[in-house]
Parts: structure tokens; sequence; C-alpha cells
């Protein structure tokens, strides 16, 4: 099995977090990533992002359970802006994106610029 970088374990986590109607604990969201993960690899993950704003927690019974505190939508966003921002060239790299959407991604991405340009008018 190969080893996933920290950064994708990272955001199969936050997935895992938005998909939940409630708080999850460590178990629960190693038991439903693909592939599981370690307790400690999911706890690990766990403190990084508390530190960093994006989980809450509380205590239940003698261990600690999780919830999504970010908006999902806007983490990907931003994401995807770091990226672009650190670009040599965003333009090639707004180029692969959209050459790399399935139909369907292509579609919504069209109907939101035409709004927005509809917006703009």
């Amino acid at each position: 099995m190969s080893r996933r970088k920290l950064g994708q374990l990272e955001a199969e986590v936050l997935a895992v977090l938005a998909g939940a109607d409630g708080f999850l604990s460590p178990n629960d969201i190693g038991d439903r990533l693909a592939g599981g993960a370690a307790y400690t690899t999911v706890n690990t993950i766990l403190f990084r992002l508390l530190d960093k704003n994006m989980v809450d927690r509380e205590k239940r019974g003698r261990a600690y359970v999780y919830r999504l505190t970010a908006d999902e939508p806007g983490l990907a966003a931003e994401r995807m802006f770091g990226h672009l921002r650190l670009a040599h060239n965003p333009s090639a790299v707004l180029s692969q994106f959209v050459h790399g959407l399935n139909p369907k991604e292509e579609e919504a991405l069209r109907a939101l610029l035409d709004e927005t340009g509809e917006q703009q008018r």
C-alpha cells in the first residue's frame, strides 16, 4: 500500500467531516477513509486541523470527537487560489484546470461564469 501525502490525507479527513451530520471520533474518521488510516495518524491530522481552526472538538467520555467548522467550498477555493497565485504562469494553470474537467464540471463552470458575467453588466 502506498503512503498518502500529508496534504492529501488532511483533505480526505476534511471531506469525511464535511459529509458527516455531526461529530465523529478519530476511529470513525479512519473507518470512513478510503484505505483506512491508523488512529494515531488521524489524531495527528485532527490536531493540526484544530490548530488551524478548521475543526472543533468536544469531549465524549474519555475521548474527543470532531466536526468541521470551516466552510468546505471556501477551503477548496482558498487552496485553488493559493496555487494559482504562486504559479509563474496562472493562465497556463487555469488552462490545465479547465482541460481536466469532466463534461458535468465544465457545464457547471460555464454556468457560473455566465452568471458572473450577467451580474457585472
